[in-house]
């Protein structure tokens, strides 16, 4: 799997994404979105070596799209 990195914004200079809904501790998820998946981490830990999850961007759509819904 190639997971070239989109290119940084001066907005977010090192790709991650922090949740507009994360608490002034910083208790939540980041997110990284690359050409061919997209990462999860969690924003209280960014050590290297802590566990990152992986979607794929198809995966990752439907998780979005299913947040809204109500069961």
């Amino acid at each position: 799997m190639n997971n070239t990195e989109l290119p940084p914004t001066t907005k977010n200079p090192g790709g991650w994404f922090k949740s507009s809904y994360s608490n002034a501790a910083g208790s939540c998820v980041e997110v990284r979105i690359l050409h061919e998946s997209v990462l999860l981490r969690d924003s209280k830990d960014r050590a290297e070596n802590q566990p990152t999850f992986e979607f794929s961007p198809k995966s990752w759509n439907s998780f979005l799209s299913h947040l809204g819904e109500t069961p």
